[in-house]
């Protein structure tokens, strides 16, 4: 069982050799058992110190220790400025991404699906699909491009990483920072699910405002490895993503070798099911805004890089109330997944593993069946059950790569969900004279 430390953007200080931590300086003239000294910045050093994330780890050997990385291809993963195709205002579905017949791992298996901003920008996402049937075995990743937030949607992974190990099972979800150095295996023989790569400024908890001190995700819940190494001299290939490339360079021992860290830029995981919904006890639907995780933010208060807003079971007792998601245009931009069970929203066509993406500006919401039923629904108290769905929600336009438009499980008659919603019927006596 993987043992974690408890908090949300805390200082933690562990060590896996008892000792390993130096007491009172970072970085002494002679670290403990002869280890490394290295620091792991994920802001600037100037940044405010309520938004400084920065790590020590003393490893038994520094990360510079490494030849020349070389290009690597790579196959279905991109990276921003999203312009290969022009924008599209239309509404998009996707069925689940196939799962592979040949044997792939985690990174062989990333698909970029859409995104906006770039790395060189420090702004943006970008939303890939993974799917795979084998562990990664003597190679390990980093991305240097972003924080990776990872929705697992069917079959559990062990993630190693330079700060410890995390165990993330569908349900579950898993932030890796920029950076930090992984190998993730499978539990299972197939695994998928969703990757947001945020460029802009790092996941945090949102600010609860009138809602108050307690609610939604509380941070006790965030759950942080424990120093766990490896001292394995076995040849091991370290692959980053590098400006929307990958690259590769061989190394001679695993550099998953970190003996002791202390520090608040780490990994993390979080229970979904811990998250505390907060919705009416009168009438009315309130914004999904309620149902925000984590929150990037951007340079202007109140609008997001990337918010991460999740859709759990849940009581639904509003009265004279339209329950499910209401018919909608918003200026930001919504990319939805669905993690098991059925969206409140959508009688059919959004499965499990599948997405959808509505634009800037784009009319959507329930489709026709979902919306004739619950207008003629004898409203009482009802509990949504066994559904949990997802949404990365973005002030800038999300823009699908072309391998995604091409993709053979796009679905082409999305529009149709919304086809025979008949026309109101005034009285006539209400209607103006011909």
């Amino acid at each position: 069982m993987t043992n974690y430390q408890s908090g949300f953007g805390n200082e933690h200080a562990t060590e896996a050799i008892l000792g390993a931590l130096p007491i009172g300086r970072n970085s002494p003239q002679r670290a403990p058992f002869g280890l490394y000294a290295e620091q792991l910045s994920g802001t600037a050093f100037t940044a405010p110190r309520a938004e400084n994330r920065r790590t020590w780890m003393y490893r038994l050997r520094p990360s510079a220790a490494h030849g020349s990385f070389r290009p690597r291809a790579a196959r279905s993963l991109e990276s921003g400025p999203f312009e290969k195709l022009p924008p599209s205002p239309n509404r998009l579905r996707w069925s689940p991404c196939p799962l592979p017949s040949e044997p792939t791992d985690f990174v062989e298996g990333l698909f970029t699906l859409a995104g906006n901003g770039s790395p060189s920008a420090g702004a943006g996402i970008a939303v890939h699909l993974y799917a795979a049937n084998r562990s990664m075995v003597d190679s390990v990743f980093f991305d240097a491009d972003g924080e990776l937030l990872i929705v697992p949607q069917l079959g559990a992974l062990k993630i190693a990483t330079e700060l410890g190990v995390l165990e993330v099972s569908p349900g579950e979800i898993a932030v890796i920072p920029r950076g930090v150095r992984m190998r993730v295996e499978l539990t299972g023989p197939e695994a998928r699910g969703y990757v947001c790569e945020n460029h802009g400024a790092l996941f945090r908890l949102p600010e609860l405002g009138p809602i108050g001190s307690n609610g939604l995700a509380n941070a006790r819940d965030f759950l942080t490895p424990v120093a766990a190494f490896e001292d394995v001299e076995r040849p091991t290939r370290l692959i980053q993503k590098f400006q929307g490339g990958l690259w590769e360079t061989d190394l001679e021992h695993s550099p998953l070798d970190v003996v002791a860290w202390h520090g608040n830029l780490a990994p993390y995981k979080y229970d979904l099911a811990r998250f505390n919904t907060i919705g009416t006890v009168s009438f009315d639907h309130p914004d999904p805004s309620i149902f925000t995780v984590l929150t990037s933010p951007s340079d202007t208060p109140g609008t997001a890089n990337c918010d991460f807003v999740i859709f759990p079971p849940r009581w639904m007792v509003g009265e004279d109330t339209f329950r499910p998601p209401w018919f909608h245009r918003n200026v930001m931009s919504e990319l939805m997944g669905l993690v098991h069970g059925v969206y409140d929203a959508k009688a059919a066509g959004f499965a499990p593993g599948g997405v959808s993406l509505h634009n800037c500006m784009s009319a959507h919401g329930p489709d026709r069946s979902t919306y004739d039923q619950a207008v003629a629904d004898a409203l009482a108290p009802t509990k949504i059950k066994d559904t949990l769905a997802f949404m990365f929600e973005s002030r800038a336009v999300i823009c699908p790569t072309r391998a995604a438009m091409q993709a053979s499980w796009r679905q082409g008659d999305y529009d149709a969900c919304w086809a025979g919603l008949k026309k109101a019927e005034l009285p006539k006596a209400a209607l103006p004279p011909r």
